[in-house]
């Protein structure tokens, strides 16, 4: 029983140089190891998003909802 491939092409037709780059992205993002601890949120007072401006309304009579609590 044979292995399968650890690489497939699925389109076009690749030289060897460019077989051997593909080769040597993974297999170095392999040895990286890579994270895999998630990040955590910040907490509510350290978060800056909430300093982002919400969307302006638009469309008609958006002047009147503009002073409306969002």
């Amino acid at each position: 029983m044979t292995t399968p491939p650890y690489l497939r092409v699925v389109r076009g037709n690749p030289d060897d140089v460019e077989l051997a780059a593909l080769t040597a992205v993974v297999a170095a993002l392999a040895s990286a190891g890579g994270s895999t601890e998630t990040r955590s949120r910040p907490s509510a007072w350290a978060d800056r998003s909430r300093l982002v401006r919400n969307a302006l309304p638009h469309g008609p009579g958006a002047w009147r909802s503009s002073a409306l609590p969002h």
